[in-house]
This record gives C-alpha cells, sequence and structure tokens, in this order.
C-alpha cells in the first residue's frame, strides 16, 4: 500500500503563481507599514492559495509482479555438433536449478530451429517476437545458449536488460570445408569453364599437413582424385560433357578430429547449353517447302545455316556459257569431306542423284552417321524414282525403304500410338483440326519408331537410331502447306524444331529418360518412356542407404512421383537402364560455412547492456542481482536486473483540505487580523 499526497489544481498553475506573488507583495507592504495583523493576514492567504492547488490524499494499492527471463537455446545445425549438444543439457538444467531458486522470477524458454530457406541461425528474431510478446518493463536479463555463429546480428532490437552468451564449444575444436566460387547456372558445351576451389581450414588446425585430398564426380560417374593446397584459391577448367543439366561433386575426404564432413562437400549444378547449331541443308531443287525449311532454321539466332539449293544440275542444257552464269559452284569436297564433322546436323530436302554428290561423298555422310552425326531427309517424288537417295551408301543407315509409289490422294496427318509417347510428337494439339496434305511417298520397312502415318496408316514420319548417330524421314514433301494456312494449317513449326533438336540430342526431347526437379529438400521425380509400363525407381541417399518408389502415369509416355529428401546432398535415380543424379539443399548450407564457435559476432550486441561472453567449457556461471546501468557480468557470474514491477488494483483519493475546513480558516485569519489592526 503507497500513500502519496498528490495536487490537482482547480486554476492553472501560472495563476496559482501570480496569486501567490500578488499575495507576498501585499504582506511586505503590511510589514514595511507597521501592521499588526500582516502575519494572520498571510496565514489566509497560504490557506487560499493552498485550497486552489487542490492536494488530493491518495491511497493506492499495489501487488508486485515477478522478473522475467528469456533463455534462448540455439538448436541449429551448427550447434549439434560435437559434444554441444551435451553442454548444451548441462547449462539447460543448472540454468532452471537457479532461476527456480531466484525468488520472483519466471523463466521464458526459447528453442531456436534452422531458418527456412537456408537463412541459418534467426537468434535476434526469435529474441525480438519473445520481447514483442512479453511487458519490457518485466525483463530482468536475456540468455543465450549458443555457439555464436549467428546470421542476423544486424536485425538486433533495442534491449531492455543485460544480454549473456554463454557459448558451446572449446578452444581444441577445428574444421575443414570446402568453397567453391565462380560457379555459374549455364556454360556452353565444349568450352571450358572455369571455377574457383579453396580447402580452409578453420579453428585450432592440426599443423601437419600443407595439401588435402579432393575427389570430382561428374553426373554420378567414378570419382577422380587430386592434391589441392590448403588455404589457397585454385582455378578448376571444366567442360560439361553433354547438354542440360550436369551435376558436379567435389569432395574433400573427413579427416580425424574436425568438427563435421557436411561442409567438405559441394555440389554444382549448371546447364550445358549448346553455343551454335551448325545446320547444312542441301535443297535438290526450288520449291515451297525450301522456304519453310529456311524459314525455320534462321528463326532461331542459335542456328548457323549453310543452304545450297542446286539450280542448275549438270544434265541441264541450254546453251548459256558457264562463264556467264552467276551461280555458285557446289563446294561438295569441302562440305561432304573435310568439314562434314563441323555440322550438327545436315538436312537433305527432296535431293536426288545427279553426279554432283559422288557415292564415296555419301559413304562419308552415311559414317558422319554412325560416329554421332544427324541427317534427316525431307522426301519428294525424287526420293521414289532411280536416282533416290536410297540408292546409294546412305541406304545403310535411313530408315525406311521407298516402294517407287507416289501417292497424290488428300489425307490428314496422323500421329500414331506411339507417337502420341514419343517427344517430338507429343501434346502437338488436336490432329483433328489439321488441315490435309496432298503428297505422300510410299515407303516400307521401316525401322526404329514410326511417330506419323498418312494414307491408310501408312508411315509418314519415321526416327532411328543408327550407331551413335539419328536419322529422320519425312515421307512428305508438303508439310509446307500447313504454314500456308491450308484448311486450318497445323503446327508445322513445332514440329520440325522439336525434330531437328530431337536429332540434335538435345535432353528434353529424348523418348527415354529419367530426371528430377528440385524446390527445397522435395524433388519431383519423372519418367519418360515409349513403354507401357515401369518400374519402381530406386533413390540412393548420400549415406548410401536406398528407397524403393513407384510411379504414377500422368500422360502418355509420362510417370512422376513425390520425394521428400532427409538431409542435403547428391541422390541418385535409376529404373531399368535409366538413371539420375541431383543435389538437394543449397551448393553450401549456411550453417556450416562457419562452425567454430565465436564470441565476435555477438560483442556489439552484448556490449551496450554490459552482458556477459562466456564458455560453457569454464563451467557454467553464478546467477547475481545487479542494478541498472551496473557491469551484469563477471568472472564466473552474470547479472540479472530486478524489475521492481507492480500491477495496481486499486486507488482512493479524498481531499485534503474540505471546502468547509477552507472557508473557517481563512475567515479566522482574516476576522483576528481584522480585529487586532482595529484596537491598535
Amino acid at each position: 500500500m503507497i500513500q502519496v499526497i498528490l495536487f490537482d489544481p482547480l486554476v492553472p498553475w501560472t495563476v496559482i503563481g501570480g496569486l501567490s506573488a500578488l499575495s507576498l507583495i501585499s504582506i511586505g507592504a503590511a510589514l514595511w507599514r507597521g501592521l499588526s495583523g500582516w502575519a494572520l493576514r498571510g496565514f489566509a492567504a497560504l490557506v487560499l492559495i493552498a485550497a486552489l492547488s487542490g492536494p488530493v490524499y491518495q491511497v493506492e494499492n499495489r501487488a508486485p509482479l515477478s522478473d522475467i527471463v528469456l533463455v534462448v537455446s540455439d538448436d541449429t545445425a551448427s550447434n549439434q555438433l560435437s559434444d554441444r549438444p551435451a553442454q548444451m543439457d548441462a547449462a539447460r538444467a543448472d540454468l532452471a536449478n537457479q532461476l527456480a531458486d531466484r525468488p520472483n522470477t519466471q523463466t521464458r524458454w526459447i528453442t531456436l530451429d534452422d531458418g527456412e530457406a537456408d537463412t541459418g541461425s534467426q537468434l535476434m528474431g526469435a529474441i525480438s517476437e519473445a520481447l514483442a510478446e512479453e511487458p519490457r518493463s518485466r525483463i530482468a536479463g536475456i540468455i543465450a545458449l549458443s555457439d555464436g555463429q549467428i546470421h542476423d546480428v544486424q536485425d538486433a532490437p533495442d534491449l531492455p536488460a543485460p544480454l549473456h552468451l554463454l557459448a558451446t564449444g572449446k578452444n581444441t575444436d577445428w574444421d575443414r570445408r570446402l568453397i567453391v566460387r565462380n560457379a555459374p547456372g549455364f556454360a556452353i558445351i565444349g568450352e571450358p569453364v572455369t571455377l574457383t576451389l579453396r580447402i580452409e581450414d578453420q579453428g585450432a588446425a592440426p599443423d601437419n599437413s600443407a595439401l588435402a585430398p579432393l575427389e570430382i564426380s561428374v553426373n554420378g560417374a567414378a570419382p577422380q582424385r587430386f592434391s589441392l593446397p590448403i588455404g589457397a584459391d585454385i582455378d578448376l577448367p571444366l567442360t560439361l560433357p553433354h547438354g542440360g543439366r550436369n551435376v558436379i561433386q567435389f569432395t574433400v575426404p573427413k579427416e580425424q578430429g574436425e568438427l563435421t564432413d557436411r561442409n567438405n562437400t559441394a555440389l554444382v549444378q549448371i546447364n550445358g547449353v549448346r553455343d551454335r547449331l551448325r545446320v547444312l541443308l542441301v535443297s535438290g531443287e526450288p520449291h515451297p517447302g525450301s522456304r519453310t525449311w529456311r524459314n525455320l532454321l534462321k528463326s532461331d539466332s542459335a542456328v548457323d545455316l549453310v543452304h545450297f539449293t542446286i539450280l542448275r544440275p549438270p544434265e541441264k542444257q541450254d546453251g548459256v556459257p558457264v562463264d556467264e552464269l552467276s551461280l555458285i559452284a557446289f563446294p561438295t569436297r569441302e562440305l561432304f569431306l573435310e568439314k562434314i564433322d563441323d555440322f550438327d546436323l545436315i538436312i537433305f530436302d527432296r535431293y536426288q542423284r545427279r553426279g554432283i554428290l559422288p557415292a564415296i561423298y555419301l559413304d562419308n555422310v552415311s559414317n558422319y552417321v554412325t560416329k554421332g552425326g544427324a541427317v534427316l531427309v525431307a522426301a519428294g517424288p525424287d526420293f521414289a524414282t532411280a536416282d533416290s537417295i536410297y540408292r546409294s551408301p546412305l541406304s545403310l543407315v535411313l530408315p525406311a525403304r521407298p516402294t517407287a509409289r507416289v501417292i497424290e490422294d488428300p489425307y490428314q496427318p496422323v500421329v500414331t500410338d506411339l507417337g502420341q509417347r514419343h517427344p517430338v510428337t507429343a501434346d502437338l494439339g488436336d490432329a483433328a483440326t489439321w488441315g490435309r496434305w496432298l503428297r505422300q511417298i510410299e515407303v516400307d520397312q521401316p525401322q526404329g519408331h514410326t511417330l506419323m502415318s498418312g494414307l491408310d496408316d501408312r508411315p509418314l514420319l519415321v526416327l532411328n537410331r543408327v550407331g551413335e548417330g539419328r536419322v529422320a524421314l519425312l515421307a512428305s514433301d508438303h508439310a509446307w502447306l500447313w504454314s500456308r494456312g491450308y484448311e486450318g494449317g497445323g503446327p508445322q513449326l513445332e514440329l520440325l524444331r522439336r525434330l531437328a533438336h530431337w536429332m540434335m540430342k538435345e535432353p528434353e526431347l529424348e523418348e527415354q529418360a529419367l530426371w528430377a526437379e528440385a524446390v527445397g529438400q522435395r524433388m519431383r521425380i519423372l519418367r519418360r518412356t515409349l513403354d507401357d509400363s515401369v518400374g519402381q525407381v530406386t533413390v540412393t541417399h548420400p549415406d548410401g542407404s536406398t528407397v524403393k518408389l513407384d510411379l504414377t502415369e500422368t500422360g502418355p509416355g509420362q510417370w512422376e512421383t513425390q520425394f521428400e529428401g532427409p538431409e542435403i546432398g547428391l541422390y541418385r535415380l535409376t529404373e531399368g537402364d535409366q538413371s539420375a543424379v541431383i543435389g538437394l539443399g543449397p551448393a553450401a548450407p549456411r550453417e556450416f560455412e562457419e562452425t567454430i564457435a565465436t564470441r565476435d559476432i555477438l560483442q556489439p550486441v552484448i556490449k551496450p547492456t554490459r552482458g556477459g561472453l562466456l564458455r560453457l567449457q569454464d563451467g557454467i556461471p553464478v546467477l547475481r542481482n545487479t542494478r541498472t546501468g551496473r557491469p551484469a557480468s563477471g568472472r564466473g557470474w552474470i547479472g540479472l536486473t530486478p524489475r521492481n514491477a507492480y500491477e495496481t488494483l486499486s486507488v482512493v483519493q479524498s481531499q485534503l483540505l474540505p471546502p468547509w475546513l477552507v472557508l473557517l480558516l481563512a475567515s479566522f485569519f482574516i476576522t483576528v487580523g481584522w480585529i487586532r489592526e482595529g484596537r491598535r
């Protein structure tokens, strides 16, 4: 219970001050004139001025409130290394006992877990949230049990009480980590990209070696082993083996005594892209389809196109002297003997044998395919003649044989059942709306995959693999009708684009493929196949354990499933003869960038509060009470500031000078003073 006298003036204090000054002047004048009642008149003025100041007698009934101590327990990944969890358990138990013995104290226990999206230890965020839920006037102290590796120290709030760090770890801790810099998201196939590697020792590392082993594995292959100097930046040139995603894993074997090997591995995922696609287009004669091929290939800025159209075949004799012709001679030897391997794709558009390309040149094209090249034949009526390109060494690689019949009846191209599952022809749109073609070259004995059929289910588009290369045959020269919008047109550009990219082995158009797409620790596993069913996919974890998952069909030839990876690292996927690798989590987790316990990061936050920075390996400190503004830590102890907070239960106020008493006293002093002065 608190008893106080308060003032609630009836008029402003300036008025009271003016009246007090006027009364003082009047009493001084009376004293100077020798009036005998000056003292009584002064008492009367004092009573009146006191009444105007409104004195109130207040009785306040208070209930004391307990102090609050915040204890933040850092359970992030870096504080789970070595014997740090045991240090944390012992510290929590000892603090719980000391705080329980401290009178008038409540404890708020806060657990700090790993931040989402690799944000690291957000200690300041946890303290800010706790302070927002508690009255700041009751906070007696904040104690953090942590390794000191904090990643949001720049967001430190204004602290109402001392902050103390009880740091885990030991002076003998050391760790080795691998750092990869300059890792691009994309790189050009066949051209080296330079990565910067650094092997770094932290803490009390042993001084017994200047070199450390490094293992490099590309796309899950057997690793290659090298030795690199410790503490130096090393530039590593790397050439991507194929297009699409390439996963490169760098690993430094764990040394005895280091804290963890979680930062000894770095995963780098780089998408391989082609710089330029070199295409040779040979048109046997001018026709409307030639412009279609040229527009398609020239519309892509990444395509280098060499296009030759045979305008004057050798058998053409019109009497014009050769030296007067402005035609360029067909550089057959240069293209088909010297530079054939420079091209990614060769297209024969309505080409027939006219003696321009000798059999030895076409035999060289056949060898080019078996060694990994790609040839596309867009067949016209010439393909059915005796001069057909099939009647050459190319017959060894072409996927179908002409029957010498040319069909001139209208028909609507149809995607076959197999074509519905093949990435070249899948999802091309509603075939019922496609326009008709007016010519088809009849072929038989198709090899490989027939993706489209024409009149009476005759093969129209046939794809095949020969050796390491690929060949395709389009048994019609009327695909250009779609680009002209004939009878509604059709997906001509998309079909030819996919066809050309499949032949150039673009990964997204492989008919047999297994891959995964990762978002955080979740991966979406996808399987594409031409078969009617697939088996289970086997997922191999970074620690070598495996799990088998069933795939669900989501469309023709499309299967997928979802998987949540329990840890960061490289996962291997296998299904049948297909395999893939994918890395989950960040290439370098933030929690393991720095693993040695430190007190330096939090020192700028703790110093203004006069808190303590102590190591748990030196013992658990004793709790003491300290006054505000005084040092709150010392050797073996940390301080808490008693807040003496309270809750007001009731307030009773009463007038110190009732009106009747004021009137009586003022009248008495004035009357007595007047009588005394009158008798004098």
